[in-house]
């Protein structure tokens, strides 16, 4: 599993770590961790609908928290689950940009019941930072 939950940062709220050799597979492993603290079982969503998302930020950490705020986003708006499929970061220009596609489904209670609402990602402790095996994101959701 490239993520681990982290019971002992924050008790209101959900914290984990996501790893990766890569800064796509962080980035990756942080986006499933993210849907996974919404509901149980995100292999389970099928995909219904796809969609591309482009972002863009000078700031390689600040890339990440509007990444995972962008599926919180479509979530909330949308009423869409959804799993990353592609997923590339260009760290060579500025700003940085990520292209990902994805693809999911409407939210219905019934076949993906909620667990938590996750209203949105905290600055508190947050931050993506390379060690010896790669690359390591600390992350706090709010819910």
């Amino acid at each position: 599993m490239p993520y681990r939950y982290l019971e002992d940062i924050a008790t209101a709220d959900a914290a984990f770590e996501a790893y990766g050799e890569s800064v796509e597979e962080v980035f990756l492993a942080a986006a499933e961790a993210t849907t996974r603290v919404m509901i149980e079982d995100p292999d389970a969503i099928q995909a219904r609908e796809n969609i591309s998302i482009q972002l863009k930020n000078s700031e390689l950490d600040m890339l990440l928290f509007d990444f995972l705020q962008e599926i919180i986003y479509l979530k909330d708006s949308r009423c869409l689950l959804l799993r990353i499929n592609a997923l590339h970061i260009d760290l060579e220009n500025s700003p940085l940009t990520l292209t990902a596609e994805a693809a999911g489904e409407t939210m219905i209670q019934r076949h993906h019941p909620l667990l938590t609402d996750v209203k949105a990602v905290t600055l508190h402790r947050f931050e993506i930072k390379r060690n010896e095996t790669g690359w390591i994101a600390t992350v706090i959701l709010d819910i």
